[in-house]
């Protein structure tokens, strides 16, 4: 949905805070991490948000460094006992045979996605159904370690946020609002990607967006989450 008018100031002021924010939970956290790197056995916290960078796709408008390309969180469902390191073991894939399992994780479906129809790969039952046979799995094997790979080499960040499980928790919020600030869906595109592999993606709010994000893209904003956004990287416990 592309516009001609031009972007919003005040949305790019808030994008600069935004980023600036987490440059400092960047640094509260030690450095970015790679999926490829992390395993259980690190000391995770039990709930939070995480933040995916991908290397190539530079921000144009907002400052130096990569731009956030998908924001996600777990638990949204009351009585849900998902752990954040549980959402991303399914986005980084099996270690032992470097695949995945692309129907338990929709950031993996629509990177896959992307890459066969870039690639004009030929996986028609990749995305289908919630479970598949042995065979199936088998022949989607290169494609999911394709998936591994590409998501494990991005860069993350995350914010703990222990709280309840639910639509309405804290988490819900600040996932929800860091999407629609960052989505360029129906606005002037600042940060526009460059030849970004989610151009690719069968899902125009993908494409659109800049994210890889469906939810939450075509929604406004609320500000004031950037108050919660910074009170809560203040406030972090960082694990020894």
């Amino acid at each position: 949905m592309p516009t001609n008018q031009p972007f919003s100031s005040s949305r790019l002021d808030d994008l600069k805070r935004f980023y600036d924010l987490l440059a400092m939970l960047e640094e509260r956290l030690g450095g970015a991490r790679r999926l490829s790197d992390c395993s259980g056995k690190m000391r995770w916290p039990k709930c939070g948000v995480y933040f995916f960078k991908e290397e190539g796709e530079v921000r144009a408008d907002t400052g130096k460094g990569s731009r956030i390309v998908r924001v996600g969180t777990h638990a949204l469902k009351t009585g849900s006992k998902t752990k954040l390191w549980t959402r991303l073991k399914q986005h980084k894939g099996i270690t032992r045979t470097g695949g995945g399992n692309h129907r338990g994780s929709i950031f993996r479906k629509i990177v896959g996605a992307a890459l066969f129809d870039r690639d004009n790969l030929n996986y028609p039952c990749w995305g289908k159904g919630d479970t598949a046979s042995r065979e199936v799995r088998i022949s989607e094997l290169p494609l999911e370690k394709t998936v591994s790979a590409r998501i494990g080499g991005m860069p993350f960040l995350w914010l703990a946020i222990e709280d309840e499980a639910g639509p309405e928790s804290l988490r819900g919020y600040i996932e929800r609002n860091a999407i629609a600030l960052l989505s360029n869906w129906g606005k002037h595109p600042i940060d526009p990607p460059s030849s970004w592999l989610g151009c690719n993606s069968d899902r125009e709010k993908v494409r659109s967006s800049g994210l890889w994000n469906s939810n939450h893209v075509n929604e406004d904003y609320d500000p004031a989450f950037l108050d919660e956004l910074a009170r809560l990287i203040d406030e972090m416990e960082i694990p020894a």
